[in-house]
Parts: C-alpha cells; sequence; structure tokens
C-alpha cells in the first residue's frame, strides 16, 4: 500500500473533491494525510478521524485578505495572488515540509491553489499530483490580459526560485507527472488545454458530512424548483442579487418554489418558511439537486459542477475569480444563461429563469455534461491514477 499526502488550501471548494479521492484511496486499503492552514476545516469535510498536519497561512477574508468588494477584473486575481495564495504558498511551506519529513509519503497530492505542494515535491524529487479543482485554468485566460499574464509568470517564477527547486520548469501550478483534472472537455469547450498527463476524471462526488435538516415535505412536486446559491465567500456582496432573486422567484410562484442560501443573513427571513420560498442559511444542496429543475448560481466551480452531474441547467451571474471564465464555459456549452451580477434587475433574472426552465435545449446540453461527467469515473478513476503514479508509472504508460 501507499502513502498519500493532501496539500489543500483553507477553502471549501478546493477541499471538497479531494475528500471523496481521499476516502476511496483509504477504501482501496492506502494511508492518507493532510497538510492545510485550517485542520479543523479538513477534519470537517473529510471526517474527524482525518490526520492533518497543521500548516500556518493566512485566513480568507481576515487580515489583509479582506477583499474590497467592488473589486473585479485583473485588480482581483492580482488581488487574490498577492493577498491570499502567494503568502499561503510561503507560509505552507515549512508546514508541508515537516509533514513529508514524518508521514513519508509515496506521492503529494496538490491543490492548484496550494503551490507549497507542489513546489515542495519538486524541490525534495517527489511524484506529485495536481488537484485541479477549477476547470478555468484549462483555458488561456490572459488571452485579452497578456501583461497580467507575465505578471503571473515571474510571481509564480519567483515563489519557484524562493520555496522550490529553481531549475524547474513549466507551471508550478500543473504538475509534470499527474494532473487530476476535475472536469471534462464538455465542459472546458474546445479550447481545453492539452498535456500527456492530464486525466479528465469529471467532478469528485462523494457523501459529506450530515447536512443541514431540511423541511422535506415544504416541497411541492407540481411545481418546478429553483435552488438559488452564491457559495459562502460571497456574502459581502449578494445582497442586492439575492434581493433581486426573491423578486424574480415570487412573480412565479404559481409555477416555480424556491430555495435560496443566505449564509450571510443578507435577506429578511421573517417568511423564510412560506409555501413559496424557502430562504436558509445553508442547505444540503447535493441532496436537493437530485431534485432541482434550475440552479441560480455565482458560476462557482463546485457548484456547477454539482449541477450538471445531476443534469441541471444553470442562469450564472459570476462575481470575480474563475467564475466569469466557467460561466463562459457554461454558456458555451449551452448549458446556461448568463446574467450580469451587479447589474441584473428581477424583470431580467426571471427571463433567463424561465428561459433554462422551459426552452430544452439548455437541458439538453446539461443532460450531455452529466453523462460526460459520469463516465469520466470520478473519485474512483483519480484513485485509479493516483495508485499507478505511486507505483512509478509514468503518464505515457497510464490510460
Amino acid at each position: 500500500m501507499s502513502r498519500f499526502l493532501f496539500v489543500v488550501p483553507p477553502l471549501v471548494g478546493h477541499i471538497n473533491p479531494a475528500t471523496g479521492v481521499a476516502a476511496e484511496l483509504a477504501a482501496r486499503g492506502h494511508e492518507l494525510a493532510w497538510a492545510c492552514a485550517d485542520p479543523a476545516l479538513v477534519r470537517r469535510l473529510a471526517g474527524e478521524s482525518a490526520r492533518v498536519f497543521p500548516c500556518a497561512g493566512p485566513v480568507p477574508g481576515t487580515g489583509d485578505g479582506v477583499r474590497p468588494p467592488d473589486i473585479r477584473g485583473p485588480e482581483a486575481l492580482k488581488f487574490l495572488w498577492e493577498a491570499f495564495l502567494a503568502p499561503l504558498a510561503e507560509q505552507m511551506t515549512p508546514g508541508v515540509a515537516a509533514a513529508v519529513e514524518e508521514f513519508r509519503p509515496d506521492v503529494i497530492v496538490a491543490d492548484q491553489q496550494a503551490l507549497a505542494g507542489g513546489l515542495v515535491a519538486e524541490r525534495l524529487g517527489l511524484p506529485w499530483a495536481t488537484s485541479a479543482t477549477t476547470s478555468a485554468e484549462f483555458v488561456d485566460v490572459f488571452a485579452g490580459i497578456p501583461k497580467v499574464g507575465l505578471w503571473l509568470d515571474e510571481l509564480l517564477q519567483r515563489l519557484r526560485a524562493e520555496l522550490g527547486d529553481p531549475s524547474a520548469t513549466g507551471d508550478p501550478r500543473f504538475s509534470p507527472h499527474l494532473v487530476l483534472a476535475f472536469t471534462t472537455p464538455e465542459l472546458v469547450g474546445p479550447e481545453a488545454r492539452q498535456g500527456e498527463q492530464i486525466r479528465w476524471v469529471g467532478p469528485s462526488i462523494a457523501p459529506r458530512p450530515a447536512a443541514p435538516d431540511f423541511p422535506w415535505d415544504w416541497l411541492d412536486r407540481s411545481r418546478s424548483l429553483v435552488l438559488v446559491s452564491l457559495g459562502t465567500a460571497n456574502t459581502d456582496v449578494g445582497a442586492r442579487f439575492l434581493t433581486e432573486c426573491v423578486t424574480a422567484l415570487r412573480a412565479r410562484t404559481d409555477r416555480v418554489q424556491a430555495v435560496i442560501a443566505d449564509p450571510g443573513g443578507a435577506l429578511d427571513r421573517s417568511d423564510e418558511e412560506d409555501k413559496n420560498l424557502l430562504v436558509l442559511p445553508s442547505i444540503p444542496q447535493l441532496p436537493l439537486l437530485e431534485r432541482a429543475d434550475a440552479v441560480v448560481s455565482h458560476a462557482g466551480h463546485n457548484t456547477v459542477c454539482e449541477a450538471l452531474w445531476h443534469g441541471v441547467p444553470l442562469v450564472v451571474a459570476p462575481i470575480r475569480d474563475d467564475q466569469p471564465v466557467i460561466a463562459g464555459q457554461v454558456t458555451g456549452a449551452g448549458a446556461g444563461i448568463r446574467v450580469r451580477f451587479g447589474r441584473v434587475t428581477a424583470p431580467k433574472l426571471g427571463a433567463a429563469i424561465d428561459a433554462v426552465l422551459h426552452e430544452p435545449d439548455h437541458r439538453a446540453a446539461a443532460d450531455r455534461i452529466r453523462t460526460a461527467f459520469r463516465a469520466a469515473g470520478g473519485s474512483r478513476a483519480a484513485a485509479t491514477h493516483l495508485e499507478l503514479l505511486a507505483t512509478g508509472a509514468s503518464p505515457k504508460e497510464t490510460p
């Protein structure tokens, strides 16, 4: 049996896909450990018995990492790297190195946004795999902003010179040994990055810790069910958009029920349990997606992939970071409609919801991606590729 060390950022959307792969490896008898700046978060998502090596690192949304709510585009990307991802790499590196020294892994599995994992691995000569938890990295996001792309290349090379192997080449976000892409080309599109080490395994959908209580008897099967979620990292900017959602959905209560996730308490919940609209701080998203007819989302990668895993079309309203790219992939595949997060009004939002509910092409596209996702193998396929890497098989030798 082999030992695998998962190096992850303290971000739910990046840990969740890895937990399914880790669970599959554990079921096959392998030994696992984690390195993260938030051990409690890993244990909440991966199980209380998870072995986690603590690392230093910034906490998202605190201190210097508090992002101005109106920052967008290239400025938001630069802020993400300068205020969070680069400091995370620098501060995690000693903890990752200590974890390697104690745990002695055969393979390091490093999230794309936890660069310390790959940099430590290349410095020590260990085989490592990239856990690619966003499909945005598989297209050229800098095609229209080459100066930003050059700036990021210089930042990555500086980090490699300080933390990794200065003689190494290539993008340190992509392992030369194995890249586990938790998506498929059917979503990414025809311009998807190519490479013999890339394995398109599709989403890693696995059971999660006990979901919050939900009034399942509230659901009315005679009406369409719409889920609204902006994730957990956008509570500072979501109030206006969620209010427009409420107005649009209330105008359709003769044919639509809606469940809205509102972790930041942006909405008035005095009527949160009426028969048409349910507003909750958290929702059991995966079980609800089995019944949902449409999703309104910020185009976060996890929410998009989980919706399409169930063949559910989307209305996407990207806010920042990789979300505009993922939103473009959704609309490019035909599986949804994009609206402007900061400017959309209830009438336009309602029209978009009507379209994904009733125009068959969107659901057909979502079904096509669903089929591709499920055929890709998910966490089981990812675990098999990692097993092969641990045995020393090269990408050319693996299917």
